[in-house]
């Protein structure tokens, strides 16, 4: 159980919003001012009322002793998942028992953490009793899984041919025929059960408008395609952990390999990423005993934030199982045997020059690999023109920043951060340079959330 004494910071509370517009708003509302009645428990519960536009205040309570990651329920009819108050409420507590003391939970907050407390302990109870009533059948599976390979090899063969009259008719018809052909090409690939030939069949058509330069990048994306085409086609003559991989990034769903790895792991970084249908969540880990670097990935519909929210920062003691695949590091978290807590585990750093190598190296067991996770440490955030890049301090060679990583409002925490002095950043490493995600100033010291 999380000690009502053990809190978090406002950095690893606001690492919780689903978005920058609830981050502000939670901000403003992490004072006292419209909060009253406000408390904290030992078991892990904090409560309080906001007063909001109409009469009635909002019940909020947030369950921080979960070990799946903070729990929220607020009266107030947001969608979004903290909403406001629940991260206002969190800030408050952050700052200190003044603000929310010690105390007995009300019936309100009482009811409902007691009700999902006891759903949670039913599904674990009915989880084990399961796991002992036997497998599915196993013959029908593998006739499911030889149907499913048909068709996306018929998928994979109709690809390898529009592949092919594209590059017969010539680039220049790809920016003409606009992005309709690449969403019929796309919805084939989905008929034929391979969600991530689809998937990257949509990101060609976005690349004839993407500006100056477009068709080496189209070219290259394609030359990508037709590489994971020809494994998903030639897959029994590869090497099983290649062949792993080609399997995950045609889409075909895998389980865990290997016995489970216990550890305390550090919450490195937590950002969603969404589109039309899907919100998809990233969550890097660090082992402190393994020395590991695992992401976690999970899905929520449109507008539904994804599970589990772990807190940047903290860590848990946990096991973690790793997917198959050559160079894949996604996991799957397994067992949680603490609630996270706040650590002062950090990961070691490398040099920029070591993580280029790092990625070009990851390369050669995966080579669809888009960047792979490295800790940069004493580097400095400075201006390249109209663009940012991290400069070792001791050296100099230096890693541009990525188009994204310029877009996001992290940018300027890092610098600010910074203030022209050393930091140690984490992020991802690829071919469009690195995207800082977290960084913190020394060694231990507090990490601040970029994302």
């Amino acid at each position: 159980m999380t000690q009502q004494g053990v809190r978090w910071g406002a950095d690893q509370v606001l690492a919780l919003a689903p978005d920058d517009a609830s981050r502000k708003a939670g901000s403003k509302l992490g004072v006292a001012g419209p909060w009253s009645e406000a408390g904290s428990s030992d078991e892990g519960t904090v409560w309080g009322l906001c007063r909001g536009s109409g009469s009635r205040p909002y019940q909020t309570v947030v369950d921080i002793a979960d070990a799946a990651g903070p729990a929220y329920k607020c009266s107030c009819p947001s969608r979004k998942f903290p909403c406001k108050h629940a991260l206002g409420l969190l800030l408050l507590w952050a700052a200190g028992e003044d603000a929310v003391p010690p105390g007995s939970a009300p019936d309100w907050a009482e009811q409902w953490t007691a009700g999902r407390r006891g759903r949670a302990a039913e599904k674990r109870a009915a989880g084990a009793s399961g796991a002992g009533s036997g497998a599915a059948d196993p013959e029908a599976a593998r006739r499911r899984a030889e149907r499913r390979a048909e068709r996306i090899t018929a998928g994979a063969t109709e690809l390898e041919q529009r592949l092919a009259d594209l590059l017969r008719g010539g680039l220049a018809a790809a920016e003409q025929a606009g992005y309709g052909l690449w969403e019929e090409t796309a919805a084939r690939m989905v008929d034929a059960q391979a969600p991530g030939l689809a998937a990257r069949v949509r990101e060609l058509g976005a690349i004839p408008s993407s500006g100056p330069g477009w068709p080496v990048r189209l070219l290259e994306e394609c030359a990508l395609l037709h590489l994971l085409d020809q494994g998903w086609l030639r897959r029994e003559r590869l090497p099983e952990s290649l062949a792993a991989t080609v399997r995950s990034r045609v889409g075909l769903p895998g389980s865990t390999d290997g016995v489970p790895v216990r550890d305390r792991w550090l919450v490195l970084a937590q950002y969603d990423t969404a589109d039309a249908k899907l919100t998809t969540r990233r969550i890097w880990l660090h082992g402190a005993g393994s020395g590991r670097t695992v992401l976690l990935l999970s899905y929520g519909a449109a507008g539904r934030a994804p599970e589990p929210a772990l807190p940047v920062g903290l860590a848990l003691d946990a096991e973690v199982a790793a997917y198959p695949g050559a160079g894949q590091l996604r996991a799957a978290l397994g067992e949680r045997f603490a609630a996270p807590e706040p650590t002062r585990i950090r990961p070691p750093g490398v040099t920029t020059a070591l993580a280029a190598a790092r990625y070009g190296e990851a390369l050669r067991d995966d080579p669809w690999l888009e960047s792979v996770p490295v800790t940069l440490e004493e580097v400095i955030p400075v201006p390249d023109g109209e663009s940012w890049q991290l400069a070792d301090a001791g050296s100099d060679s230096a890693l541009p920043l990525t188009p994204v990583a310029l877009g996001r409002p992290g940018l300027w925490r890092l610098v600010a951060l910074s203030g022209g002095a050393p930091v140690t950043v984490f992020g991802e490493c690829g071919h469009r340079g690195f995207t800082p995600l977290t960084a913190w100033p020394r060694a231990g010291g507090p990490m601040v959330a970029l994302c």
